[in-house]
């Protein structure tokens, strides 16, 4: 319905909050790529899936803390929530420091949540510039989480914009409940969780 190929449109499998075994039963039905939120819960549950199955992909789609961003460098392929002007120096020095460099996505707040983390959009493309020139940053994609009362559309059309302004080729939008329109409107990457993992389980 979405004229997309399906190499195009990659699936994030959110395992956050569920336990190493339902990592393992995705990977064993063929999924590689797993997206959490933090930083400690991933660290303990990851490496030892990664020794086993190094073709694992991780991502993290939760908020970064500057004082994580060691262990986010070495443990993440791709961060996709890079949404201020310290957390894009402290990337910049750790990256150099480790010689590892995550792929990295600037988030967006779309609906200028005060409440949410993200860039605004009418700072998007400065950011953007800014991260690349300043901090030597090689920003990939953009990300965002549309306002829950909100139709997502709008958010995830504004959210191409932008990409295609910024000269990015990654579109990391769409959830559970509205992927279809994501993908409709140029995700690369879609976030799925409890469809594929259920409900969470408490934390």
């Amino acid at each position: 319905m979405a004229n997309r190929s399906p190499p195009d449109v990659r699936l994030i499998a959110v395992s956050k909050t569920h336990g190493a075994d339902a990592v393992e039963a995705a990977i064993a039905a063929g999924q590689f790529i797993f997206g959490e939120n933090r930083v400690q819960e991933a660290a303990a549950k990851f490496p030892a899936i990664r020794a086993a199955k190094p073709e694992v992909e991780l991502h993290l789609i939760g908020p970064l803390q500057s004082n994580k961003v060691k262990d986010a460098v070495a443990l993440f392929d791709v961060i996709h929530t890079v949404d201020r002007e310290s957390l894009a120096e402290a990337l910049s020095k750790e990256i150099r420091r480790a010689g590892k460099a995550p792929r990295l996505f600037v988030q967006v707040n779309t609906g200028e949540e005060p409440q949410k983390a993200g860039i605004a959009p009418g700072d998007a493309l400065e950011f953007v510039s800014r991260c690349r020139d300043h901090w030597g940053l090689a920003i990939e994609g953009l990300m965002c989480i549309p306002p829950a009362e909100d139709q997502p559309a709008p958010h995830f059309a504004l959210l191409m914009k932008l990409a295609r302004q910024a000269g990015v080729k990654e579109l990391s939008m769409g959830m559970s409940h509205d992927f279809e329109i994501a993908v409709s409107l140029g995700a690369t990457f879609v976030r799925v969780g409890s469809a594929i993992f259920g409900q969470r389980e408490p934390t």
